[in-house]
């Protein structure tokens, strides 16, 4: 539970202050339909372009499936090992496949490399019908999960991201879901989002992702393609520690959206420093706590918090916290306490909700009634 609820606070956080930084920095220009940049660190928008129009989301959308999968690995309802049914529905899918044959059971571990590295629309069904019995349940959960996360632009049909009229999403809303999914299953995304190929049954097939053999700190994420949606990528770089996140949708051709991620990527290291205020678990404030059971709560980010500013001036950027009037308990860990307002040579640059890092439950009836009386002067 409290897992989910930090998660559900960073989906909050990120994309939703988005630095003033295009002001100052002119973004290159793509052969694309739409596109974001996002500094992973702060949740920054470094660069974007019609980024709330739908569009189909073709093969991006296995990236719900991967997240629901890793969520239930993690609640322990999955498990690597465990051997999955192959429906011959999952075995009639048309598009990308990984080949499995209907009537085979496959690990779980060898389906979500199918679907991620091959792409694989057969392996999509195998898992959503193993963990929801049926691949309409499956996409009830998606849409849920999908609400959760702050997708308000987003409609599932499938867990594949095969062409239907009603399936369709925007920038904005894979990069919160890649986002989310990149900073809740970090083991998950690194074991499996980066390999280049994967073998099943005899046929080796490889990766869609050219900017994993291009581009060294490139370490994922998908690819996608219909007729309708174009070349779609989402890609993602990390270089001295600093992670970027790309969502580039509707080019003409593989190798375009390839080297239109990389060209946006190249520009987002190139015309930003990076700035880390806070490490991870770092107190960024102390506040006062009424009511509770402590009268103190440390505030502070989960991970490195990362601010990029425009090349040059990070000697301009300065913040300020805003904290509440009054702080009742109790206080959860991940619970939004104080704001962090940031600005660049004078100008505002964003505001950030800072959580609690700890929990500070409600104190007994005598502390309470003590604080009460304290109100009353306060």
């Amino acid at each position: 539970m409290l897992f989910r609820k930090l998660a559900a606070l960073a989906a909050v956080l990120i994309l939703s202050f988005p630095a003033l930084a295009q002001a100052q920095v002119t973004p290159p220009q793509l052969a694309a339909k739409s596109w974001l940049l996002i500094e992973m660190g702060s949740g920054q928008t470094l660069a974007a372009e019609k980024p709330n129009q739908r569009l189909e989301p073709a093969s991006l959308t296995k990236l719900m499936t991967a997240y629901l999968s890793f969520s239930a690995l993690r609640q322990k309802t999955l498990n690597l090992q465990q051997k999955l049914p192959v429906s011959e529905k999952a075995w009639r899918m048309g598009g990308s496949k990984m080949f499995v044959k209907v009537g085979d059971a496959v690990a779980v571990d060898d389906l979500i490399k199918g679907m991620i590295v091959q792409s694989g629309n057969d392996a999509c069904i195998v898992l959503a019908e193993g963990i929801a019995g049926s691949e309409q349940a499956f996409v009830d959960q998606m849409n849920r999960e999908a609400r959760r996360l702050g997708m308000t632009a987003t409609s599932f049909r499938n867990a594949t991201g095969m062409p239907d009229p009603a399936h369709y999403t925007t920038a904005h809303d894979l990069a919160r879901l890649a986002g989310a999914l990149i900073r809740e299953f970090p083991e998950e995304y690194r074991r499996y989002y980066s390999m280049k190929e994967f073998s099943y049954g005899g046929i080796t097939q490889p990766n869609r992702n050219r900017l994993l053999w291009s581009d060294p700190s490139v370490d994922g994420v998908k690819t996608g393609h219909t007729d309708a949606a174009g070349y779609c990528l989402i890609s993602s770089a990390m270089r001295n520690q600093r992670r970027l996140l790309s969502v580039v949708l509707g080019t003409a051709s593989d190798a375009e959206r390839a080297s239109e991620s990389q060209k946006l990527l190249n520009w987002g290291f190139f015309a930003y420093d990076a700035v880390t205020l806070y490490k991870k678990g770092q107190a960024v404030s102390t506040q006062r706590v009424w009511k509770g059971e402590e009268n103190q709560v440390t505030a502070g980010f989960a991970n490195d918090f990362i601010v990029a500013v425009p090349k040059g001036l990070a000697s301009k950027l300065q913040a300020q916290l805003v904290n509440p009037s009054r702080l009742m308990a109790p206080v959860q860990q991940g619970q939004a306490v104080t704001t962090l307002k940031l600005t660049l040579d004078g100008k505002p640059y964003g505001e950030y909700l800072v959580p609690a890092l700890e929990n500070i439950p409600l104190a007994g009836i005598f502390g309470r009634a003590f604080d009460t009386v304290r109100l009353w002067f306060n």
